[in-house]
């Protein structure tokens, strides 16, 4: 490799909107993350629904069952 040219390769802290947080190596000093392994649905089990701008609303109310 050249010396000189590559980015700096230090210890990153991630940390997830649902409050968890690990340390790993990127190029970056901090990441943040919406949805990480411990807050995901398929690793969970659990299912978790993300809207933040009424989507599913907007859905139902257009295409939901008629009572």
């Amino acid at each position: 490799m050249k010396k000189g040219i590559h980015p700096e390769y230090a210890v990153a802290r991630v940390t997830c909107a649902c409050g968890n947080s690990f340390e790993t190596r990127s190029t970056k000093a901090e990441i943040i993350l919406d949805i990480c392994g411990a807050c995901h649905p398929f690793y969970t089990g659990s299912e978790k629904v993300v809207d933040t701008t009424g989507r599913i609303e907007k859905f139902n109310k257009k295409f939901g069952k008629q009572k």
